[in-house]
């Protein structure tokens, strides 16, 4: 019993633990064991500056030295990962649709159309949003929001989140079970997956933007004629 309680104590202490996210989680576990990681994902929910592509390898390299369970591991942070998206679900359904269309009304460029047009994709597609929504750095946390603003069955929303989870989270989990000491390297890999998809996103909304700013001078330009030949 003392061994395996050292070999834990090591699990969670690597090189770089005493500052940072790393530093704040690795003492999580070390208090807590795989709940500690299940508390840190759900936090990841609310403050994204808490990554879980550091936070899972790091319970899986913690699994590897014996600190918890692979299974605990994997299990209490997939838990983690839906008891905050519930948190979020509950919020968008407290803003409720109302303020999301009075909010989207004041908003440049954009209007209640375009709502209205992403409430029918989401009440077509809410349920893949959601699953794939959970393996989007930056969005994972998101994505509950509008399902609770719309009102997405909440077993269903559940469902979802839950697979969408466990794969992610099982994912990098194991890839920091393998990896061992060298579980800081899923990191670099995520970071570019990460740039890749803000890249994406903001190229779609400088588009949007372009497009909608494109739109209302035309607009703009035709109601003019239409004044000029009266």
């Amino acid at each position: 019993m003392e061994k395996s309680a050292s070999k834990g104590s090591q699990a969670v202490q690597p090189t770089d633990a005493s500052n940072g996210i790393v530093g704040w989680a690795t003492s999580l576990m070390d208090a807590l064991g795989a709940p500690g990681a299940g508390l840190a994902i759900a936090l990841e929910n609310f403050f994204p500056p808490l990554p879980s592509e550091v936070i899972l390898p790091l319970a899986g390299f913690s699994a590897s030295q014996g600190a918890m369970s692979l299974v605990s591991a994997i299990a209490w942070t997939t838990l983690g990962s839906v008891v905050g998206a519930i948190v979020l679900y509950g919020l968008g359904a407290l803003i409720g649709r109302d303020r999301v269309r009075a909010v989207v009304a004041r908003v440049p460029l954009v209007n209640v159309d375009d709502l209205d047009k992403a409430e029918a994709w989401f009440a077509r597609h809410g349920g893949k949003a959601v699953f794939f929504g959970r393996m989007i750095p930056f969005f994972r946390s998101l994505i509950s929001i509008p399902a609770g603003v719309a009102r997405m069955s909440i077993s269903k929303f559940l469902a979802f989140t839950a697979a969408g989870s466990l794969i992610w989270n099982t994912a990098f989990v194991l890839a920091g079970y393998q990896l061992g000491d060298n579980w800081r390297t899923v990191e670099g890999y995520v970071g570019m997956y990460s740039k890749g998809v803000l890249t994406v996103a903001a190229v779609a909304v400088c588009g949007f933007v372009v497009i909608r700013v494109v739109r209302s001078r035309r607009a703009k330009a035709t109601r003019q004629g239409a004044d000029d030949r009266m």
